[in-house]
């Protein structure tokens, strides 16, 4: 939708939701656990499932305002499963415990980072905002530290962390909940 908002040609279309779509893993899989072509890569349906998903963006473009809330319920889901998913690779990679966070963290959460740099806008991760990152880390501690410390069944943990995520993600946009500035501007 940003692409189609700033007037991008077909491929600047394919290009941005292809970082947006795939950010997260390849820099999962790329960055952080190099155990060879990331996921994405290796496995063509991520590449169609972007291309599908740019053909419906431009289909439905003039129906976004109606569905940019029922896109927000997708978006949580997404990122709590993304979360999950990332944790649970980097664990599987001999990744300690910390990092299995951060990497699930990243995987959650990176889509949006690449999309703001390459479109030149400040990172809405970087400004006061939508719990979506705190969101994020609160599911994949949790699914971390049951499935992985406290070894609980993985898949039980694994929804609960789900779960999680996405119940606090719909509670900050239904109560519209903020991360405020480290420090408010003073009073002019």
């Amino acid at each position: 939708m940003v692409a189609i908002r700033r007037h991008y040609d077909p491929i600047g279309l394919f290009v941005l939701a292809l970082a947006c779509g795939l950010g997260g893993g390849l820099l999962r899989d790329g960055l952080f656990i190099q155990t060879g072509p990331p996921a994405a890569m290796r496995n063509g349906g991520y590449i169609i499932a972007v291309l599908a998903g740019c053909m419906v963006a431009i289909v439905l473009f003039r129906y976004v305002e109606r569905l940019s809330k029922p896109f927000l319920v997708f978006d949580a889901l997404g990122t709590a499963a993304y979360g999950v998913v990332g944790a649970s690779k980097a664990f599987e990679a001999g990744l300690a415990i910390p990092a299995c966070i951060f990497v699930g963290v990243v995987n959650a959460v990176g889509s949006g980072l690449i999309r703001d740099v390459l479109v030149r806008e400040e990172p809405l991760l970087f400004k006061p905002g939508q719990f979506y990152v705190i969101a994020s880390l609160l599911g994949v501690a949790g699914f971390t530290l049951l499935a992985f410390v406290f070894h609980a069944p993985l898949v039980p943990s694994a929804i609960l962390a789900i779960a999680t995520t996405f119940v606090f993600r719909l509670l900050t946009i239904l109560f519209d909940w903020k991360t405020r500035s480290v420090m408010r501007s003073p009073a002019s």
